[in-house]
């Protein structure tokens, strides 16, 4: 898909890209969420702060992943590696708003199920409620 904007015409990525950016976020995403996570297993044996399972801090440490990174640049890791961002349905800077909602959906939306969505909807779940596309820069 193309998307025109006043100054220049920016091209959707495919799903190869995206799975590369998949890849690579999740990589760091999942380190982050170890280090997070034995932190407060620390804490939790010796001084007897509450227990939180992996995957809560899995899915706190993948909102706020996204949520930093595209809400300061529109990249994360991933898309600085395979050169695309983040940009709203006309070409333009994506809002902050449209950020947490791409994260949030993401994060609810578990990306399994949020990628089901493709083939319907010709583009993810977390870019169709957010209205954003992912393109080439």
């Amino acid at each position: 898909m193309v998307i025109v904007n006043k100054n220049k015409q920016m091209n959707s990525v495919g799903i190869g890209t995206r799975v590369i950016n998949f890849l690579v976020d999740f990589l760091l995403i999942f380190l982050l969420t170890y280090a997070a996570y034995n932190g407060w297993t620390f804490y939790v044996t010796y001084y007897d702060f509450t227990y939180f399972p992996f995957y809560e801090f899995l899915a706190a440490v993948t909102f706020l992943y996204y949520l930093f990174f595209e809400g300061i640049w529109r990249r994360t890791p991933g898309k600085w590696l395979s050169l695309t961002k983040v940009v709203s349905a006309n070409g333009k800077k994506a809002t902050f708003g449209q950020i947490i909602v791409r994260s949030a959906v993401r994060v609810v939306g578990i990306i399994l199920i949020d990628s089901l969505f493709l083939p319907i909807l010709g583009k993810t779940l977390h870019d169709f409620a957010s209205k954003t596309y992912v393109v080439e820069v």
